[in-house]
């Protein structure tokens, strides 16, 4: 008749400290794979929030569940969502490394660590229980690490950019509960990281400003010929080709051709031989509800097609937002890694501003490029002589800067918030001029030719 446990435990203790040691190594080791479980979902999190495009968040918006509100809660907050993660993996990670010791030393065993020691002893210098110490913390460093960069960093990470707007869904929960748990924290964090960035932002740009006007002046030095002239001009464009905004190049939405969604197939193909583009934006309704970009190549097969035909089908949706400040540096990266050709700009209350292209962006560096559909001069002006000029009101400053040859920075400080000629002038007079009013602006000097209740039309442009 086999022995009653309970009696063993009383003949024999150290049967019940056996038990014990099982069983805590044991709930350890589950303790251990909980938290590396949680790691990884943490580690996620952060690929999959953060590589969210545009068109995800705006599917987002659409579908009205309470796991993408949290989602798009998260979001509209970066600084103290990734101050989150990083806090909540950090303490994860600490808990892994403290466990893992605990279940080495207890699989080891005192006696084992003290012999291997012993042995190190015979070839180096230290105490064995000091030598047998490093050896279970180098194996807890290796063990961890391999764990932690596997299972933890690389694995959920790349399932998490393949699967990012699931398993942003999926951690939504967590991820808001994390937030306000760690709320303090992170606030804390966010705020101290603000500081330090806004203090190295007004340095380095202190510092970079007069590194750009140093070699604007040195490159005015050494010009010479017309040719070197136009060699400067693209090195002063590659100089000051990050400060420019979206804003300043972008086509005002007003000049933007694009195609209601309903529109026939006859008026859509008129519109594309009209005008020459070879992408032209697609909207809903309104301007400021684009969908798409339809391709003018996707329908040359298509071109003797009835005005009922499907065109709709061909609307690319993959399409690129950026705000007015954006600068065109950020986006030529954008074009680069989405592979487009043309983004829209939208405003501070999200709605579309006009476009911006990779042609755009381009010809702040080496001036303006001209194709066989491109007229003499895309911008409306009549040149009186070399001193004056009559301008349409919605003509951009940067533009106007070009046709007269100013360097195109003359009117940056007078024009506040605005960018086109008429905002130039409401900005200065408060109000909406009458005919033939002037005014002169360093030097320069504006006469009202044409005006509307609404808006100034025409203006005549004098360089004193």
């Amino acid at each position: 008749m086999d022995p009653d446990p309970a009696n063993l435990i009383l003949l024999f203790p150290g049967y019940s400290f056996f038990l014990f040691s099982i069983w805590s190594i044991v709930s350890s080791g589950v303790a251990l794979l909980i938290l590396l479980v949680c790691s990884a979902l943490v580690s996620g999190s952060e690929v999959a929030y953060f590589s969210l495009s545009p068109n995800d968040l705006d599917n987002l918006e659409k579908e009205a569940e309470k796991s993408n509100k949290q989602v798009l809660k998260l979001r509209n907050k970066p600084r103290k969502l990734l101050a989150t993660i990083l806090i909540a993996n950090n303490f994860v990670n600490i808990a892994i490394v403290i466990i893992s010791d605990y279940i080495i030393r207890n699989l080891l065993g005192e006696g084992l660590l003290l012999e291997i020691g012993e042995w190190m002893a015979q070839f180096m210098p230290g105490e064995p229980d000091f030598l047998g110490r490093i050896v279970n913390f180098l194996i807890t460093i290796v063990g961890v690490t391999f764990l932690l960069v596997l299972f933890g960093e690389v694995a959920p990470k790349i399932y998490a950019n393949l699967n990012n707007l699931r398993f942003a869904r999926m951690m939504s929960g967590p991820m808001s509960f994390l937030s306000g748990f760690f709320s303090p924290l992170s606030n804390l964090l966010v705020n101290w990281s603000s500081k330090m960035e806004s203090s190295f932002i007004s340095t380095r740009s202190g510092i970079d400003d007069t590194s750009k006007e140093e070699l604007d002046k040195a490159i005015q030095l050494t010009v010479t010929g017309a040719e070197q002239s136009e060699e400067a001009g693209i090195l002063r464009g590659i100089i000051k080709f990050g400060n420019v905004s979206a804003r300043q190049i972008m086509k005002s939405r007003v000049d933007v051709v694009a195609a209601e969604e309903k529109a026939g197939f006859t008026e859509v193909m008129s519109m594309i031989k009209d005008n020459g583009y070879s992408r032209i934006p697609v909207y809903r309704e309104d301007f400021d509800e684009v969908i798409g970009i339809l391709y003018a190549k996707d329908l040359l097969g298509y071109s003797k097609e009835k005005d009922s035909f499907e065109w709709q089908k061909f609307i690319r949706e993959n399409v690129i937002y950026v705000p007015e400040s954006k600068k065109i540096d950020d986006i030529l990266k954008e074009f680069q890694k989405q592979r487009l050709h043309m983004a829209i700009v939208v405003d501070e209350f999200g709605g579309s501003a006009g476009i911006i292209t990779l042609e755009d962006i381009v010809e702040e560096v080496i001036g303006e490029i001209k194709d066989e559909f491109d007229e003499e001069e895309e911008v409306d002006f009549i040149k009186i002589n070399d001193s004056n000029f009559i301008f349409e009101g919605k003509t951009l400053l940067h533009d106007v800067a070009r046709i007269i040859d100013v360097e195109k920075e003359s009117f940056d400080r007078y024009r506040s918030d605005t960018d086109s000629l008429a905002g130039l002038l409401l900005s200065h007079f408060g109000h909406i001029p009458k005919k033939d009013k002037e005014i002169t602006i360093a030097n320069y000097k504006f006469k009202i030719v044409a005006v509307t209740k609404r808006r100034i039309e025409k203006i005549h442009v004098t360089l004193l």
